[in-house]
């Protein structure tokens, strides 16, 4: 069974985090590899105590612009895609969410 991953990455770390994740086992739907989508939009955050933000000041809410980037891998890569993002992405704490596919 297949997964979805959808993560939120700022503009400057988009191949880096492309290429972890596709190293790692995603981007692959049939005989082609390195699938992908993503778009533009504004991610917001406000960092609590302890926080070292990548942008911005804990405790100041920040408004930055983001992409949303998704891809698919096999459900058996999972850890390893996610251990790939988490150490391709330049967020102390990387937003993303993952999504068992019907086909």
């Amino acid at each position: 069974m297949n997964r979805k991953l959808v993560v939120f990455v700022p503009p400057e770390a988009l191949d880096a985090v492309r290429e972890a994740l596709f190293a790692a086992g995603a981007g692959r739907i049939g005989d082609y590899e390195r699938c992908s989508w993503y778009t533009e939009g504004t991610g917001t955050f406000l960092g609590g105590p302890g926080t070292s933000p990548a942008v911005g000041e804990a405790g100041e809410e920040e408004r930055v612009p983001e992409l949303r980037l998704e891809t698919v891998f096999p459900s058996e890569r999972q850890d390893d895609v996610v251990a790939a993002l988490q150490r391709a992405h330049p967020y102390e704490e990387p937003a993303f969410d993952i999504y068992q596919l019907l086909s």
